[in-house]
């Protein structure tokens, strides 16, 4: 049997949450690498061939490349939420319609603090 689209609706949310919080996670790594790399001595440091400007160059382009991602990221976790909101009167069973209230509860506590999303 296929899905229904509640269950297409709740699982696409889950992912896009699942992908918003690698995306943090990500971004603390890369912000403390920064912090690590600028905190050490360029003439001490086991890569003293200068390469450390450089590295310190690309995780700062990493870093505002991961943070270019998440506007948009959440933009679409609000977009499936509305979509899930509007299908819980479809859910054929209790089930279906639990998961997705536990699903769209998680969106919710997720975007909070984001002043758009958080409404």
């Amino acid at each position: 049997m296929a899905p229904s689209q509640i269950q297409i609706a709740t699982s696409s949310l889950q992912r896009l949450l699942k992908e918003e919080a690698s995306y943090y996670k990500e971004q603390e790594q890369q912000e403390a690498r920064i912090q690590k790399l600028e905190k050490q001595d360029p003439a001490t440091s086991a890569d003293s061939d200068g390469n450390q400007a450089f590295l310190l160059k690309q995780e700062r382009r990493a870093l505002d490349e991961t943070k270019a991602v998440i506007p948009a990221l959440r933009e679409r976790i609000t977009s499936a939420r509305e979509k899930l909101e509007s299908l819980l009167d479809t859910a054929s069973t209790d089930e279906e319609r639990n998961t997705a209230f536990d699903v769209l509860k998680a969106a919710k506590e997720a975007q909070k603090d984001d002043p758009i999303a958080g409404q």
